[in-house]
């Protein structure tokens, strides 16, 4: 099993579940550091481990991701594709675009290339894909224009590859959170390209990484196609079919709040 982004948040929160179930992880994450801690932790509830440092914008990482994984431990049978970065800022005030250029790489090309790699092993395994998505893949958000492309996009490659998979035995599950509680948010890019260094969100209003991982896991376990969570999102896209205007400010109050 192979989980991307695993140093932190949603996918710290899925090792240390899947750990518990005696699953053996390959974790990926640029942070070495932090990502051996989590390994640690892994272990010490029942799970083996593996601790890649991996930056999943980097073709060569995810190759190594998989094939090391691969040889380690004798294939693949889940690949959760969880890494991500966002923003946090008006397009119009950006002083510089390259926040869109990385979100772009890390949050759609990382799962392409982490994706393209493990095929071969989920083929021979019948395994399983999950993309971590967002409700920003299914709608607009303001100040996140570059995050909402980058899930849009991963919303479109892995209902494409879904049809093309027909018939292999691999299955691909797409999960939409809403705002969740992770140190994304503080890392978001603000209109300078730095990082924000404080999360805009009401930390306390938002699901909990591991609440959200508990979801996510139900979804994989399932094969569920998709899975939209919180009420908001399943109403908001309910909405937008008939009242696309009220859905627009239903984001904009969303973001103005923090919640």
């Amino acid at each position: 099993m192979i989980v991307t982004g695993a140093s932190s948040g949603i996918g710290r929160a899925l090792a240390l579940l899947l750990a518990e179930q005696g699953a053996r992880l390959a974790l990926g994450a640029r942070n070495l550091a932090r990502l051996q801690e989590v390994a640690a932790a892994c272990e010490a509830r029942g799970g083996k481990a593996l601790a890649i440092q991996t930056d999943v914008s980097k073709e060569g990482d995810c190759r190594w991701l998989v094939d090391h994984t691969a040889d380690t431990c004798g294939g693949v049978d889940l690949l959760i594709n969880n890494a991500g970065i966002t923003m946090w800022a008006r397009c119009d005030a950006m002083e510089t675009l390259k926040p869109f250029q990385d979100i772009m790489r890390v949050n759609y090309l990382g799962s392409v290339y982490c994706t393209y790699f493990a095929l071969p092993h989920l083929k021979r395994s019948r395994g399983q894909i999950v993309a971590v998505a967002s409700l920003a893949g299914k709608t607009g958000v303001p100040l996140r224009s570059g995050y909402a492309a980058s899930k849009h996009a991963v919303v479109g490659f892995f209902d494409s590859l879904r049809i093309e998979l027909a018939g292999s035995g691999v299955g691909i599950s797409v999960v939409y959170p809403d705002f969740v509680r992770t140190e994304t948010h503080a890392r978001a890019f603000g209109a300078d390209g730095a990082p924000l260094g404080k999360s805009p969100l009401q930390a306390e209003r938002v699901m909990t990484a591991e609440e959200c991982a508990q979801h996510i896991l139900a979804a994989a376990a399932s094969r569920r196609r998709d899975t939209i969570l919180g009420l908001r999102g399943r109403l908001g896209l309910w909405l937008k079919l008939i009242a696309p205007g009220l859905v627009d400010r239903m984001a904009s109050r969303a973001i103005a709040r923090g919640r």
